[in-house]
This record gives C-alpha cells, sequence and structure tokens, in this order.
C-alpha cells in the first residue's frame, strides 16, 4: 500500500495497538510527541516487538518503517508531514486534544494532495474525534475551512485494547491484551471509500459501540480498580478473585447493562449479559498482571460528566432507574486521593478539602443541581469528606 499516517502519541497504547494496525496496512508511520528521552529512544530504535498476551499464550510481532518527530522542537517539520500524509491518529489522552490541533490545522492548510486527510482520535471518550475537530476547526484558514470536505474527513471511533503496566526494562516494546476491538464511523468517508486499515470495524452508527465500550469495559474496570485500591489489592485479577468484589462489579454492570439494551434496543438482553460476562472474564486475567493504580489514575477526568461513573448513572436517574452500584463505585473513586505518581488524585482531594459537597459535585461531576442524580452524588461526596476530613 505505501501510504503514511501521523502518530500523535508515541506510549503504549500508540505503538502497541494504533501503530501496529497502522504498520500491518503497510502504512510508514510517523509518531509525534514532545516527550524528549522517548523521541531519541524511537529515533536510535530501527523495530520494536509487540506481544499479544491471551488464554492460549504469546504471540509476538516486529513493528518497524516508522519514524519519530518532536514536536516541541521540529514543528515545521510536522506539519510539512502531515500536508503530505493520509491518515492522521492520536492517543494523547482527552486533555491533550487542544495541543495538537494546531499542527493538524496548519498541515491541513498546506494540503496539496487530492485526497482528503482521514482524521481519527483513538481516545476512552465520547466523540473525541469531534472534539478534536472543534479544536482544529478554531486554527484553520477561512479557505480551508469552507472547503474542509476536501482537505479533511473527520471519523470518530471506539477502541478496547487493555494494556497492562509494562515490564521494567522493556524499552520500545510492548505487551498488549490479544483481544481488540477498534470501531469507526464510515459515513464521513463517503462517497469515498474508508481507510484500508486491517482490523478496524467501519460501522454506520458508532453510539451504541462507543456507549457500551464505555459503560461495560471502563466502568467494570475501574469499580474494580478504586474498589481494589480501596481493599489493598494490588492487580485487578486479585480483585476479581474476591468474591464479594466480584460481585460488585458483576451488579454494576448489571446496570449499565440495563441503560444499553433499554436505549440501544436491537442489542438484545442475552448479547449485553454474553459481552459483560467476555469482559468481567478478560479482566480477570492474571497474565496481564493489570496494576489497580494504573487503571485508577486521572480520577478527576473519571468522574466528569460524560464519563464511566456518571454519564450511564445520570441516564439511568433520568429513567427512575436503579444506580445504587454505581454510586458505590463512584464512591470509591472519589476515595482515591493522593495516590503517588497521580496528580489527578492530589487535585481531588484539594477540591474535596476546599469545597462544600455541593461545589465539589458541581464542579467535579458537571452534574446540574436540578439533575435527579445530583442529590444522591452530593451524599457520596459529603461522606467522603466526612471519612477524610
Amino acid at each position: 500500500m505505501g501510504g503514511k499516517a501521523i502518530h500523535f502519541g508515541g506510549g503504549n497504547i500508540g505503538r502497541g495497538f494504533v501503530a501496529e494496525f497502522l504498520h500491518n496496512s503497510g502504512y510508514e508511520v510517523v509518531f509525534v510527541d514532545v516527550v524528549d528521552s522517548l523521541i531519541e529512544t524511537l529515533q536510535k530504535t530501527p523495530s520494536y516487538e509487540v506481544t499479544e498476551i491471551g488464554p492460549e499464550g504469546e504471540t509476538k510481532f516486529t513493528i518497524d518503517n516508522f519514524r519519530a518527530i518532536n514536536s516541541k522542537h521540529e514543528m515545521e517539520k510536522v506539519i510539512h508531514e502531515i500536508a503530505t500524509a493520509d491518515i492522521v491518529t492520536c492517543a494523547v489522552g482527552p486533555n491533550i486534544l487542544k495541543f495538537i490541533a494546531e499542527p493538524i490545522a496548519k498541515g491541513i492548510d498546506a494540503r496539496k494532495e487530492s485526497t482528503p486527510l482521514a482524521v481519527i482520535a483513538c481516545e476512552n471518550a465520547i466523540g473525541a474525534t469531534d472534539t478534536l475537530r472543534g479544536f482544529i476547526e478554531q486554527k484553520l484558514s477561512e479557505d480551508s475551512k469552507s472547503s474542509i470536505k476536501d482537505k479533511a474527513r473527520f471519523a470518530n471511533s471506539a477502541i478496547d485494547r487493555i494494556v497492562p503496566l509494562q515490564d521494567e526494562g522493556a524499552g520500545m516494546n510492548v505487551k498488549i491484551e490479544k483481544f481488540y476491538e477498534w470501531c469507526v464511523e464510515s459515513e464521513p468517508f463517503k462517497p469515498a471509500d474508508p481507510p484500508a486499515i486491517k482490523g478496524v470495524h467501519y460501522v454506520e452508527d458508532l453510539q451504541p459501540y462507543i456507549e457500551r465500550k464505555l459503560y461495560t469495559v471502563n466502568t467494570g474496570h475501574a469499580t474494580a480498580a478504586y474498589y481494589g485500591h480501596n481493599r489493598g489489592k494490588k492487580y485487578i485479577h486479585e480483585v476479581l478473585e474476591d468474591k464479594e468484589l466480584h460481585d460488585i462489579v458483576e451488579e454494576t454492570l448489571k446496570e449499565t447493562a440495563h441503560l444499553i439494551t433499554t436505549k440501544f434496543t436491537h442489542i438484545s438482553k442475552q448479547e449485553q449479559e454474553d459481552y459483560v460476562k467476555a469482559i468481567v472474564k478478560r479482566i480477570s486475567n492474571p497474565v496481564l498482571k493489570d496494576n489497580v493504580e494504573r487503571v485508577g489514575r486521572a480520577p478527576l477526568r473519571k468522574l466528569s460528566r460524560k464519563e464511566r461513573f456518571i454519564g450511564p448513572a445520570a441516564m439511568l436517574a433520568e429513567n427512575g432507574d436503579k444506580v445504587e452500584c454505581l454510586l458505590g463505585g463512584l464512591e470509591m473513586a472519589f476515595r482515591f486521593q493522593n495516590v503517588e505518581g497521580d496528580e489527578e488524585s492530589a487535585e481531588l482531594a484539594k477540591k474535596l478539602k476546599q469545597m462544600s459537597a455541593t461545589e465539589a459535585t458541581k464542579d467535579i461531576t458537571g452534574l446540574d443541581e436540578k439533575h435527579p442524580l445530583f442529590k444522591k452524588v452530593e451524599e457520596v461526596v459529603a461522606k467522603v469528606q466526612k471519612d477524610t476530613a
């Protein structure tokens, strides 16, 4: 194929998931990041290894045909690469999207290619590509804005793959779960075909895939992590080996399953039940050795309005449905404070100390005071504040 893909974010998801798919589809991958040591190492590394871990053992793949650029020092190079690329992807975290928008916008402005650039954000957030597009459009020239359909196509995606804590001294090599799902909406590419990326599942309506994944995989994973942290467990599989905690995770996912099958009637109760069982089995895998603190990190983002706890609980509360288990996970997330190496957990502790329960609920969750979920969350916040005062 011989195309070129620019990928923002040289971390484990970027190297071990997105780049693996792009590489296996024949693209040259250009990593863009601002971490000096990471870019320097990638520049000196002709290839690295991705190890997929599954129930039946390990499979290894070699990734080569890549380059790396530091956007902090070589922004003009990055812009030129985007101007001549076929695809731009990113796995940088939702909060960083605004920072990568400018080089992408300048790259789109500079394009002379006849085929539009495909832009796909690979983040754990609903509508991440739409969010990125909003930031990009603020930086585009008027000419590019008026002819954006000819210059770039923006498609939302839903990704699902667990990247556990890596082995010490692994360098650029990445250990990753064998199971994956990468769904991308097909509509934005019409009437042309979407980019040929092996393993990507193109769908007409992405919303059910995004919400099912976020409110099952991410909600289940985070519930296990926050309860596990509270009970002094080290790994996610140890949490799921504890019958009480295993049942809590399953009961929480019954609440979100009710939401999913009610909202998306084409997903049957049996299908969702099977999906939940498969997810619980995946996160219970002891071979992954997935660290509780790694999964729980960035609690402020995970407690926000459209995320894994408040998102489903808000919709359930609006329908008058049960949210008790989600509130339990939410409480454990609010208790994830001052965890070493996690700035957001320190910021969470600070907010809970300085604000009233009402202020903290509004500020952290983004819920309106009149929302049917607000009072219940406020009670949880007050309880945590009392216990940690």
